[in-house]
């Protein structure tokens, strides 16, 4: 074991002991109710009040937007389930917790991340709260290590709508305790299958199926950066085929723009599906007397390519795959606002809801809490960066013989983008997202931003000795020297 993981262990074994179960009932009842939406696989600007409603209709996403506080700079901490939902519920980075993969629910690493990391459950439950989890789980738990790990009331289900009632009847239940509760959806994630019936296979959809697209349905255009990068990290270039076999679980390497566009139009509609389900739980807090002592999150837990640069799905590290929609309401707290704040969901939410329930957040936390952005207040300091950590473990194809296990890390700057990987003889990406929000341009070899790739290796370099991460050095190592496949 790690001494970083040791000390969090034992930093898990004294807050277990330490928050006692039973708390003043005085304050309890001030402490807000938390219920914590989460979709599957939702890039961020996928809403009609990002997009506009001619090719999306999200009526109960846009309400939310309409009365809370949207984080347009939301990044996952890593995009693919599991890690992504790992980090959020326990406040650390993928390199932390051990879950890098999809890994199987008894894994090693898997055990560890129980064991060792106190998870958002525990928190509430710890603190007097009553705990409910409701959906898609994707971590490490299944139900009944849910319910010993904090989540006192727990169903798992990939149906969305069992997920609503789930949640619903929880609601009308008389709560005299604050609670929080999970209400994880899977959709829009079923354009995984859609992708695959397209190549010609029979798919199963967990939320029920969707219609194809008539004649007198305008399918949407393709995404402006259909394709790929100008001078694409080898990494991605080799991956792209490896991905894309027609046989394997992204068999998109044969579609036509036509097959694109029918993607982008089912993937929309499989939002406006789970917007629905969203609408029954928002109904449900406004009929029960909640909406004003009830904090609301929405947020994915990483994003979808649909197209962008030819990809379908996620783990890559483009503007698609890894911004997530983010909205925070608490009516009658906090002023409905936009804000461009650089955020990392996988680290920053965990501080932010225990900090709201009245607790004492870790030092040990590398994220923040949001509440002085959510209250108003004026910050005289904020972070300039977040790190997004990836390990693109899922092709199933054969290139040259061999698939290496490709992993990366990004980091984001106000303007810029800088991605490196761990193969290829060109193994860096440089994006003006000011200039070229598309991420079509690679800058990495271009003399004139030599001074910027610098800056932003030094950036990367500095948050991985600080947060122990040994992967950055060997991205880094000797001015990142190719590494062939």
């Amino acid at each position: 074991m790690s001494n970083q993981l040791k000390s969090i262990s034992v930093f898990s074994s004294v807050l277990m002991m330490s928050i006692p179960v039973q708390i003043n009932a005085k304050k309890i009842v001030k402490k807000p109710n938390v219920v914590f939406i989460m979709t599957d696989q939702q890039f961020a600007e996928a809403m009609s009040s990002r997009m506009g409603n001619e090719f999306i209709n999200t009526p109960n996403m846009d309400q939310l937007a309409a009365e809370g506080v949207v984080f347009s700079r939301a990044y996952c901490n890593n995009p693919l389930s599991m890690p992504s939902r790992s980090s959020m519920f326990s406040g650390y980075y993928t390199h932390q917790t051990g879950i890098t993969k999809n890994n199987n629910k008894n894994s090693t690493d898997n055990e560890k991340y129980k064991q060792e990391l106190p998870n958002l459950g525990q928190y509430f439950y710890n603190a007097g709260y009553k705990t409910a989890y409701f959906g898609k789980s994707h971590l490490s738990y299944d139900v009944n290590s849910l319910k010993e790990s904090g989540f006192e009331l727990a169903n798992e289900s990939d149906n969305d709508s069992v997920v609503s009632q789930d949640a619903v009847n929880y609601l009308k239940t008389k709560l005299k305790q604050p609670f929080l509760m999970i209400a994880s959806y899977t959709n829009p994630h079923n354009i995984c299958e859609y992708a695959r019936e397209i190549s010609g296979r029979t798919q199963k959809y967990s939320c029920g199926a969707i219609a194809s697209p008539t004649e007198s349905d305008v399918l949407p255009p393709l995404p402006v950066n259909h394709k790929p990068q100008l001078n694409e990290p080898d990494g991605l270039a080799v991956l792209r085929r490896a991905y894309q076999t027609q046989t394997g679980l992204f068999p998109v390497g044969e579609f036509s723009e036509n097959d694109w566009r029918k993607l982008r139009w089912a993937y929309y509609r499989m939002i406006e599906k789970v917007d629905a389900e969203i609408g029954l739980v928002l109904k449900a807090i406004k009929d029960a007397g909640l909406e004003e002592n009830t904090l609301v999150v929405f947020t994915s837990d990483h994003g979808e390519s649909a197209g962008a640069h030819g990809w379908n799905q996620k783990t890559v590290l483009y503007e698609e795959s890894v911004r997530v929609p983010f909205i925070v309401r608490y009516k009658g707290k906090i002023t409905s606002t936009n804000t461009d704040k650089l955020v990392n969901t996988g680290i920053d939410i965990l501080p932010t809801l225990i900090d709201y329930a009245g607790l004492k957040i870790p030092k040990n936390l590398p994220g923040y809490s949001l509440k002085p952005i959510l209250t108003g207040k004026k910050l005289t300091k904020w972070r300039d960066h977040v790190v997004v950590e990836t390990n693109l473990a899922q092709a199933t194809g054969l290139v040259n013989g061999k698939i290496p296990n490709l992993e990366a890390r990004m980091i984001r700057t106000d303007i810029y983008k800088y991605c490196v990987y761990s193969h290829g003889k060109q193994r860096e990406s440089l994006v003006d997202l000011i200039n070229d929000p598309g991420e079509m341009n690679n800058l990495a070899t271009n003399p004139d931003f030599k001074s910027v790739l610098i800056q932003h290796r030094a950036l990367l370099l500095k948050f991985g000795k600080e947060q122990n991460d040994p992967l950055v050095a060997k991205l880094l190592e000797n001015n990142v020297q190719s590494i062939e496949f």
